[in-house]
């Protein structure tokens, strides 16, 4: 992810101010963010939104870390706290498993995010990480580690149509840094690509980048290794997709390169970028810190070009973009196909991502920058920001996000809803819904009765509003209980019985 230690200092706190975090009376162990619309224009695609907040050890955290789902007017759907601003979601995401849909994410604790002396280069995953998959229940059916050594690692986790797992993995491996530039007693912050079978933990592929790349290509220093415990992070691999006849694309944010290499062999077939490009630039198709590298169809790569930053020190190459490349493999030259520029421009020092959407439109998570947008097709240039520019949301305070996904989902908990309930007189009570992650709630009725088996409906059907639904009811109870209804109003979902005595501010 590239968070820079000189930009760490001292301290990390959590806040819960009403104006900036959620607070539900039916659920109240969960905090996520609040989040501001900037932009909210027509045209753009269908789908609900998807972060992991956290925030950097300078910064204080807005509500809880977690994954959270939320719909396009910023209220959350789904929401999966953490139990500290220590450990953190990343790269939580839709894919597919065994023909049916299920989220994924890497959960562990980042360096550079608890500690203003961090053990590790700053966002390198810390020992004991690993990846989780939910089934549209949001039970979990598969926790994974890395092998061989490795740490799984924060940047990729990708299931592949073969029902096998792909991720980034890193481990410390002791050097001489003294030919680099570094120190005699160093270490290569050394990553690898592993392929795990999903059913028998199975190591099917495994690809060290240390045998394959050449450290000298890097473009942090090696000097920079004494600021992290000796530890060089010259590679840093932030993705890995799979490509056309048995090759991987593989993007390294300190190499300002990206490769394509055979599966089969394990060599690089060319390389994109960095000091010993393949391929010649045309005005403006540079890129550097990069992340996310992705095919497109018709020989482009789509990625996120960050254009800054080594350290506090070194001045950003540009603003940040999404960038779409046009690759000729006959001359060898690579040109901008679009751009997709944040309005007003963003320095990003760290992290983001580029996602093709349903209709065609782009989706852009700023990383480090509290930022999501959502841009048409065409794009538009760091000169005109305002084109094609059609969503933005902003996070509260420095919260961020390593990548932000927009998809369609349909979440059926498992689990039931939640209800509360306030008695405001003899006769009357309020009473509080929510069903944390499902999709196919529109509406709720409401039961209520002297005893838990003498109840009957006092409210047919009320329209859910948000997360959670406070409904008016003309009933002194004092026992309550909520039906979910779906569109066809049939119930899906039935609460507790609760007691309005429960009920204590």
């Amino acid at each position: 992810m590239g968070m820079e230690k000189a930009r760490i200092p001292s301290h990390t706190s959590t806040k819960n101010s009403s104006s900036q975090v959620w607070s539900f009376v039916s659920a109240p162990n969960l905090h996520p963010m609040k989040v501001i619309i900037n932009v909210n224009r027509p045209g753009t695609a269908s789908g609900l939104l998807f972060v992991a907040p956290y925030t950097s050890y300078e910064a204080t955290m807005i509500g809880q870390t977690g994954a959270l789902i939320m719909d396009q007017t910023g209220n959350p759907v789904w929401f999966r706290p953490l139990d500290s601003i220590f450990k953190q979601n990343m790269d939580f995401r839709l894919q597919s498993y065994k023909g049916k849909p299920v989220l994924t994410m890497w959960q562990g604790t980042i360096s550079g995010t608890q500690s203003a002396n961090p053990n590790l280069p700053a966002g390198d995953p810390e020992p004991g990480a690993y990846y989780l998959i939910l089934n549209q229940n949001y039970k979990l059916i598969k926790k994974l580690t890395a092998q061989k050594g490795f740490t799984a690692d924060v940047h990729e986790f990708t299931i592949t149509n073969r029902n096998t797992a792909l991720f980034t993995a890193v481990k410390q491996v002791p050097a001489d840094l003294t030919p680099y530039g570094g120190p005699a007693d160093g270490y290569f912050d050394n990553y690898s690509i592993q392929e795990v079978d999903l059913q028998t933990d199975q190591l099917l592929f495994f690809w060290n980048v240390l045998t394959h790349v050449d450290p000298a290509g890097s473009m942090l220093p090696a000097s920079s290794a004494t600021s992290s415990n000796n530890i060089w992070d010259c590679f840093h691999v932030n993705s890995v997709e799979e490509g056309p006849n048995n090759t991987l694309l593989i993007s390294m944010r300190n190499m300002w390169a990206i490769y394509n290499i055979d599966k089969e062999t394990g060599n690089i077939i060319w390389q994109l970028g960095g000091k010993q490009s393949d391929f010649t630039f045309g005005p403006n198709a540079t890129f550097s810190w990069q992340h996310d590298a992705r095919h497109r169809p018709g020989n482009k790569i789509s990625l996120f070009d960050d254009a800054c930053c080594a350290s506090s020190s070194s001045p950003p190459e540009g603003p940040a973009h999404g960038l779409i490349l046009q690759l000729d493999f006959r001359n060898m030259t690579a040109d901008v196909d679009r751009t997709y520029y944040h309005n007003p421009n963003l320095i990003v020092e760290s992290q983001g991502n580029v996602q093709k959407l349903s209709n065609g439109n782009q989706f852009v998570g700023w990383g480090q920058n509290p930022y999501l947008s959502e841009f048409g097709n065409a794009g538009n240039t760091k000169k005109n920001p305002s084109l094609n520019f059609l969503y933005d949301m902003r996070f509260p305070n420095q919260n961020m996000s390593y990548r932000a996904f927009k998809n369609k989902w349909v979440g059926l908990p498992c689990y039931p809803p939640s209800i509360a309930v306030n008695q405001t007189c003899e006769d009357a009570a309020i009473v509080y819904a929510s069903w944390n992650g499902s999709t196919e709630t529109v509406a709720w009725q409401v039961l209520a009765g002297p005893w838990p088996n003498r109840l009957s409906v006092v409210v047919n059907s009320t329209p859910r509003t948000g997360f959670e639904t406070d409904i008016d009811v003309n009933s002194a109870g004092p026992y309550f209980q909520v039906n979910a209804l779906n569109s066809s109003g049939q119930i899906i979902g039935i609460s507790r019985i609760a007691h309005a005595d429960e009920w204590q501010y």
